[in-house]
């Protein structure tokens, strides 16, 4: 379904595109408009380029006993057939004022609400390119243009209420310094106290921090995680997984022996990744650096450009990693992932060949999960052991 253009107007003919309503996503990585042209009114998922999905809401004349062609050809949102609306002879335009867009916690979907109550949804796995429009309220079955809202609500309804009540709680007075605290009362009995903390996101949304744990008699290196990446799901994780509920959200952490303050500034760039890119980090991935290596705060001058995350980096040498688990978001369980920086070659390898080809590899070259320079024999052994703190 194409974005409409502007034509003539007169009897019967379509108007210039009015649109009704548009709204980007909490993450500014989506925006959604309703349009309306005399004749129907469809909605339109954008990126930062253009309409990547999109769903046909409503005729405003009677419906044709076909689809007319001309008006696909012209890149105009289809006039729905007969057999395929709940309202055959057409329906009044909404008005702009009764729509409001209620956007998923992930926001890569969207639905379309009419005083209130659904009228669309453009959810984060509707794709045109792969036959798959959004949900309408109007339309009967499965369409090219839209599928039934109605056929598909007993799934949606509890996800839109979800939505609703997740950024009813996250955009209370409460909501964010309930989380912080939480988060970070589970990481005081396993990494120590807190030294420095760091704001990674400007303020905008996902908001999210760095905490740092300074190195100690126990601990020869300091560990730093962000708060924040698990206080909402990560798109696109549903959508490759059959069961997401383990792997949609998750905390990043890097151990180090360099200055805090630099290791710090990976988080400025991967904190926030997965909602700016609509994406997601899981155990194995690799991302590579947005800027030149030589600016890569984890040893650009080493030839490393690139972090390879692993939930388990005790398959690498050095101490025996914390145990950060056993902390929950929504009923999800939170995985950390741990940052290990490597070369372009290495992340070729992972790609290539699969992540556990290149943690051999990096293993067989006794690459601790350390990042910086490492402590020498018995100092390892200081290193955190359970229960130690």
């Amino acid at each position: 379904m194409g974005t409409s253009h502007p034509e003539s107007t007169g009897p019967g003919q379509p108007r210039p595109p009015v649109t009704l309503l548009e709204s980007f996503s909490p993450y500014g990585s989506r925006k959604v408009t309703v349009e309306y042209d005399g004749l129907t009114t469809a909605a339109y998922l954008h990126d930062d380029t253009s309409a990547i999905s999109a769903t046909w809401i409503a005729n405003h004349r009677p419906a044709p006993q076909s689809t007319d062609q001309a008006r696909l050809d012209a890149g105009r949102a289809p006039l729905m057939p007969a057999t395929r609306t709940r309202h055959p002879a057409g329906r009044p335009p909404p008005q702009a004022e009764a729509l409001e867009a209620l956007w998923f916690e992930e926001g890569d979907g969207v639905a379309i609400l009419e005083h209130g109550r659904p009228l669309a949804v453009i959810a984060g796995w509707s794709d045109m390119d792969r036959g798959m429009p959004g949900y309408s309220s109007d339309v009967i079955g499965q369409t090219p243009f839209g599928w039934s809202l109605d056929d598909a609500m007993e799934g949606l309804a509890p996800r839109l209420e979800r939505s609703r009540a997740y950024w009813r709680w996250r955009q209370s007075a409460n909501g964010w310094g309930q989380f912080q605290q939480a988060l970070l009362g589970h990481l005081l009995p396993r990494l120590g106290p807190g030294g420095h903390y760091w704001d990674a996101s400007a303020g905008s949304q996902p908001l999210t921090g760095v905490t740092e744990r300074p190195s100690g008699p126990h601990r020869p290196y300091t560990i730093l995680s962000t708060v924040g990446m698990s206080c909402q799901r990560m798109p696109v994780v549903e959508q490759v997984l059959d069961d997401p509920s383990g792997y949609a959200r998750i905390e990043l952490a890097i151990a180090t022996t360099l200055p805090s303050a630099q290791a710090a500034r990976v988080f400025l760039w991967l904190a926030t990744y997965p909602w700016r890119a609509v994406t997601w980090f899981g155990p194995g991935h690799s991302v590579r650096w947005y800027h030149e290596p030589s600016t890569f705060p984890l040893g650009g001058g080493e030839g490393y450009g690139s972090v390879l995350l692993l939930d388990s980096p005790g398959s690498l040498p050095g101490p025996e990693p914390p145990d950060l688990s056993g902390f929950a978001v929504g009923g999800d369980p939170v995985r950390w992932l741990w940052i290990v920086p490597i070369s372009e070659r290495d992340r070729q390898l992972a790609k290539e060949h699969g992540s556990a080809s290149l943690v051999s590899r990096l293993a067989e070259q006794q690459r601790s999960w350390i990042v910086g320079p490492q402590p020498q024999g018995a100092e390892w052994e200081k290193g955190l052991r359970p229960g130690e703190i």
